[in-house]
């Protein structure tokens, strides 16, 4: 099952396109209703207000792993 394809970059020429192929659109599609239903099944006892704060600091701390495994030694200043 292919699910990206690669082609080359239409301005230029020496560069590579990475682009999902119909299979790839419809496994992405089913990865995401997957991952929205145990979200949804995780967060049931918060209420909106509060999922959406959890999201919002795991997203922060998500961007300073990021940030830390990009510049570990800038992560300390």
């Amino acid at each position: 099952m292919e699910l990206i394809s690669r082609r080359p970059d239409p301005r230029d020429r020496r560069a590579r396109q990475v682009l999902l192929t119909d299979n790839g659109r419809r496994r992405l599609e089913q990865v995401r209703r997957s991952l929205g239903a145990a979200e949804a099944r995780l967060l049931v006892s918060l209420g909106d207000k509060d999922a959406e704060l959890l999201r919002t600091l795991l997203s922060r701390v998500a961007q300073n792993a990021q940030r830390e495994k990009l510049a570990p030694d800038e992560a300390d200043c």
